[in-house]
């Protein structure tokens, strides 16, 4: 399973940092968090984790793939207790191996303590370089592991005086979970760039009340039928002991900066997060491209299953025809043998195929949700092209994405964003595209049904709601 690593594909489309799933006060917080996991794949492919408590008792396990190729029912079994945090990764920073896999675990001073972590902190070099010329040593290159040397400095003033020194010092990007023997801790950054939410479970089984569920998306909740109670707050720190839950607020009021890209690209259609369901905020932004970008055209369609909704949106509004143009290959996994070099663009082929007595001598509209590097777009025009389509057209859901994003998403060189080094016009050639069309900063926006101060827009307008380092790179831990 370790060496599928070095096989995973890489497409050219946007990647995500990670999921997050934690469950307390039920017996079987195990096997519930890896279902919670499992709705969280879409988050991160390359590794998953579980921790688990009985009250005195912590145990782990954690390895490299896919949640249902890390779990076995033997191993879930084996991972005993009524509190549990998991964790899909993609990796952001930090390379991808076992060691950086998380939940990261300590043990300090008789106390374990985990963390498992969704986002990126953008102050995480300087503050790791500071503590280890105070002589601590780190044991991955993850940024997460700065959060654990910060608890264990200040557990002996309380848990807390802890939390609120840790969280205090970091800045950038985190919804995260943290568990010991007996707690579980959600904390979101005051700027809730990143999606979490609290569900409630109708009994924790064994004459348990009722437990708690915190995932970054409601449709982790929806598959073990947690009730959504409410999203953990920008800036909330949310404590649950079994003597209850409780919230404390150690920052100031902020505006908020939501990642839009998550409405955009990354979260479930069928999740609703940051208070808007996904689903029809996809498809509104598909009704505006309507209106923004007028084309003549036979059909609609979208490359599966990326710009789905926003392309039943853009034919709704359009009045034009919603088909299906190609047929994704739904059995394709992670990693596969290499085809030779003159298979060209196999990687493309094999996950898409174009219905060609379908596309021959039509005028299309390609919908897309965005375009980062333009190679997967290329290759799947070309693929148009060689099927017989007499036009191609296509129109993107969000802005060029034109900056770094330094808060989690997996493109932080402008030197690999196609829209930081060409012209609209010089995109559409590259792609070979008859016309190209994004939809407006304005028009994106106000599909959410939301205004541009909540949102870090910062992939667009270039506009960072927290300074970036902008020295950091994803591999510059190691």
């Amino acid at each position: 399973m370790l060496q599928q690593q070095a096989g995973k594909l890489s497409d050219g489309r946007p990647t995500h940092e990670c999921g997050v799933c934690g469950v307390f006060n039920h017996q079987d917080s195990a096997k519930l968090t890896y279902f919670g996991l499992y709705a969280l794949q879409h988050r991160g492919q390359e590794s998953a984790g579980i921790v688990t408590s009985d009250g005195t008792k912590v145990a782990m396990h954690k390895n490299m793939g896919l949640v249902p190729e890390i779990f076995t029912e033997e191993i879930l079994q084996g991972l005993k207790g009524h509190l549990s945090i998991g964790h899909v990764r993609y990796s952001t920073t930090g390379a991808s191996n076992i060691t950086n896999a998380q939940p990261l675990m300590v043990s300090h001073k008789g106390t374990t303590l985990a963390v498992a972590h969704n986002g990126n902190l953008v102050n995480s070099i300087a503050l790791r370089n500071a503590m280890e010329e105070q002589g601590s040593i780190f044991q991955t290159t993850m940024d997460s592991e700065v959060v654990l040397h910060l608890m264990a400095r200040s557990t002996h003033l309380g848990l807390e005086t802890a939390l609120k020194n840790t969280f205090t010092s970091l800045q950038g990007a985190y919804s995260l979970l943290l568990i010991t023997e007996k707690t579980m801790i959600a904390v979101r950054d005051p700027d809730g760039f990143r999606p979490l939410c609290l569900g409630k479970l109708k009994n924790g089984g064994c004459g348990r009340a009722g437990g708690w569920v915190v995932a970054s998306e409601t449709c982790a909740l929806d598959l073990i039928e947690a009730e959504f109670v409410r999203e953990i707050e920008p800036g909330e720190i949310v404590i649950f002991q079994e003597s209850g839950i409780r919230s404390i607020f150690p920052w100031p009021k902020q505006d908020t900066h939501f990642c839009i890209f998550e409405q955009v690209y990354f979260a479930r259609p069928d999740s609703e997060i940051f208070g808007i369901s996904v689903y029809q905020a996809r498809k509104r932004m598909g009704e505006i491209l309507a209106r923004e970008a007028k084309i003549d055209a036979d059909f609609v369609m979208p490359f599966p299953d990326s710009g789905n909704y926003a392309a039943i949106g853009y034919s709704q509004a359009s009045g034009i025809p919603l088909e299906m143009g190609v047929i994704r290959n739904h059995y394709v996994g992670r990693t596969f043998i290499q085809p030779t070099q003159s298979m060209r663009d196999f990687n493309v082929k094999v996950k898409l195929n174009p219905v060609r007595s379908f596309l021959k001598d039509k005028r299309v509209i390609i919908v897309e949700d965005s375009i980062i590097r333009g190679t997967t777009g290329k290759s799947r025009v070309r693929a148009l092209r060689e099927a017989g389509a007499k036009e191609v057209h296509m129109v993107v859901s969000c802005p060029p994405t034109r900056h770094a994003c330094y808060y989690g998403i997996d493109f932080p060189d402008v030197n690999q964003l196609i829209a930081n080094q060409k012209k609209i016009d010089e995109i559409a050639q590259y792609l070979g595209l008859d016309s190209l069309h994004y939809l407006s900063l304005e028009g994106l926006v106000k599909a959410t049904g939301m205004t541009k101060k909540n949102f870090c827009l910062a992939c667009f307008d270039g506009e960072y709601p927290v300074a970036p380092d902008r020295t950091f790179r994803k591999d510059a831990l190691g």
